[in-house]
Parts: structure tokens; C-alpha cells; sequence
């Protein structure tokens, strides 16, 4: 039988100490954050930080394998048990035969959790379709919803988002893809949509366009962090803020580049030890201040830089694949950097010569059949 990720059973929060120290990690028990510190999404209402599962499936940039699920279970529940409800992932996570392993994985775990703690928590998924040049109507892109739901064996996806824009290479199939929004809200399938990979002029355009068809644009998601703060991604948060749209940082780490765990000479295993090897030389700045600020506060470099997210006014969604990462990420909770440490970050970045690589299929200059 399918279950329903969109119930919602009373929370059941209990307080914490919040000056706990983070050093070394243990077994959390209680949520990091009171309950009246959850953001709005559209009609939802989610935790200031969600887990992305982009590495859950994908063998080629995370290393994946299936023996990691029963550790991926075990995150899940700590991140529910912990207050996260807010799950990102996308029906093209997974490589080669594990292609939607992420989505799969999910609906198991929420089905697990369900199962042995005897509770249907209020789990968000928010889940993204890939703008696959064979998806040319709005009914094959509905298709694609409905595979997402089977994949994760729910009744309603919490957010259905569109995953990359085609503007500027397919503009006659992205208005196609927007119908399908329209489409899959009206039937039900999802409570909400939201969009990934937009640029400010094109985020307007769908915006606009979504509003006339009575449909709400709930989110957009977007490269951002200390190493992507650049005049798009400033222009993007104010639309967000003046329209009502929630903004979605992924990437808050930067792949794992502000977690202080690499340098130059201590790279990452993979295709990110290119982007690695380019980037770091550059970033002494920012790191030197990143781990002065975890230093004073007790905390990690990792926990300040998803902090600092969700001090801008964004709900971070970095991703996790161990149960440290989780412990570490839950860390980021229950505090709040000062207004002067923001403003040193914030120098520090600009001080920094080199900044992540941006999205390709993010739209900057669009052409739009609209």
C-alpha cells in the first residue's frame, strides 16, 4: 500500500541544551532547534535545514555502494528523529543501473522509520525531474512524476520541482515542462512546486507564468554558499524574498571544499580532485576565517558554513553519507552566527580569487518562447 509523506502527526520536541559543545560528536537525542524556528515553504513547513541525497546511488563522484544502505537508514532516522523533515532528491540520482537508487532509498527508509517508531512524521520530500530531451509534453513530464511516485512508493511528493531550465538550448520544450508543473499540481500529485538551476530573469518568467495558471511557486534552489555568492545568486534570494519563494542552497559545502578536510596536497579521490586541485590554492582567506569562527564557537568549519546559510535567509540542504556527516550537519542547529561574524565571512569570500563553478544549465541570459 502506498503511504502518504504529506500527514502530519504532532511533533513530539523535547528541549536540549543548546550550548552543548560539538566536540567530540555524539548520539543526539532531541531536536537542535525549537519548533517555532521551522520556515515556511510554500503550504509546507520545514526544518531550517534539509539532507540532500545526491551521493546515495551515485558510484561515480560519491562512491557509492549498496553496502552503505543500512548506514543511510540509520542517517535518515537520526535526521528525523533529530526534527529534519525536509529530504532533496532528484529521479536522475544514481549512475549506470542505479538510476532513481536515491528516490528508491528514500521511500524504503520512510517506510522503515514508519514501521519500527510506529509514527508518520511531517516527511517533505522534495524531489526534482530532469529535463531530459525525450520529456517534450507536459504529459511525459506528469509520467515522470508518477515514477518518482512509484519509485518511492508514496502518494503525494511534498515538492515537485523542475531540474534544470531549457530556455537557452530548448525554449519551445521548457514551456512544455512548466504545463507539466501546472499538470502535476492539478491532479494532486504534488502539494507544491519548485524549480532548481534558475537565474533571476527566467525564475521571473515561471514565476509570472505559474501565478496566471493559479499555481504558487513554492521554491527555487540554487547553488549557494561562501563559494557561490556572486551577483546572481544575490539577485535570485531577492527575488525569493519579495515574491514569497523559498530559496534552496545546495552545495552549501562547496563538495566538501569548506569542511577543512582538504588542501592542495590533500585532495578528494574522484573527478572532484580536478575541481579541488584548481580552487583551494585560492581560498586560504576564507578557510583561515571559516576555522578561526569554528574555533571560538567551539563548532566545525562545516557547521559554520551551513550556518552561514541559513543566516542569509536560505534552507541549506547539504548532503550526507555517513553518520558523522549527519551528526556534524546537525550541528549547524540551535545557534546562530553575529552579525560580525557574518560581515568577516562575507569578506572573506570576496577576498578569496576563486569561486565554485556555477551550474551550466543555469539560466543567466534566457530566451524564452513566452
Amino acid at each position: 500500500m502506498a503511504l502518504s509523506v504529506c500527514s502530519v502527526d504532532p511533533w513530539n520536541l523535547k528541549p536540549i541544551a543548546l550550548a552543548t559543545p560539538s566536540f567530540p560528536f555524539k548520539s543526539l537525542k532531541f531536536p537542535p532547534f525549537w519548533p517555532t524556528q521551522k520556515v515556511k515553504m510554500g503550504p509546507l513547513t520545514v526544518s531550517p535545514m534539509g539532507f540532500g541525497t545526491w551521493a546515495w546511488g551515485n558510484q561515480f563522484l560519491w562512491g557509492y555502494k549498496e553496502s552503505m544502505d543500512n548506514e543511510l537508514q540509520q542517517i535518515f532516522n537520526m535526521a528525523v528523529d533529530n526534527g529534519i523533515n525536509l529530504f532533496d532528491t532528484a529521479d536522475s540520482y544514481g549512475t549506470g543501473r542505479l538510476n532513481g537508487q536515491s528516490e528508491k532509498l528514500l521511500g524504503r527508509f520512510i517506510r522503515d522509520f514508519q514501521e519500527k517508531k510506529g509514527s508518520n512524521r511531517d516527511i517533505v520530500i522534495a524531489t526534482k525531474f530532469a529535463a531530459y530531451p525525450w520529456r517534450l509534453t507536459p504529459g511525459q513530464f506528469v509520467n515522470a512524476c508518477r515514477a518518482s511516485l512509484d519509485r518511492m512508493q508514496i502518494e503525494q511528493i511534498g515538492i515537485g520541482q523542475l531540474h534544470w531550465s531549457t530556455a537557452n538550448y530548448a525554449p519551445l520544450q521548457e514551456l512544455a515542462l512548466w504545463d507539466g508543473l501546472v499538470a502535476m499540481y492539478e491532479k494532486g500529485l504534488v502539494k507544491a512546486v519548485g524549480v532548481s538551476n534558475y537565474g533571476p530573469k527566467q525564475l521571473l518568467k515561471i514565476h509570472d507564468y505559474l501565478k496566471d495558471r493559479g499555481v504558487p511557486l513554492c521554491s527555487a534552489q540554487v547553488q549557494f554558499s561562501l563559494l557561490s555568492m556572486g551577483e546572481d545568486q544575490l539577485e535570485i534570494k531577492s527575488i525569493c524574498d519579495s515574491l514569497g519563494i523559498r530559496m534552496i542552497a545546495y552545495s552549501p559545502l562547496g563538495l566538501g571544499m569548506l569542511t577543512g578536510k582538504y588542501s592542495p596536497s590533500k585532495l578528494p579521490s574522484g573527478p572532484r580532485a580536478l575541481l579541488f586541485k584548481q580552487i583551494l590554492p585560492g581560498l586560504d582567506p576564507l578557510l583561515s576565517s571559516l576555522r578561526d569562527i569554528a574555533n571560538k564557537r567551539r563548532k566545525t568549519m562545516s557547521q559554520v558554513a551551513i550556518n552561514w546559510c541559513i543566516c542569509k535567509g536560505t534552507v541549506p540542504i547539504p548532503g550526507v553519507k555517513s553518520i558523522k556527516q549527519a551528526e556534524e550537519n546537525l550541528g549547524a542547529l540551535g545557534w546562530r552566527l553575529s552579525s560580525d561574524e557574518l560581515l568577516r565571512l562575507d569578506y572573506a569570500a570576496t577576498e578569496s580569487p576563486r569561486r565554485m563553478i556555477q551550474n551550466i544549465f543555469q539560466t543567466r541570459y534566457t530566451y524564452s518562447p513566452i
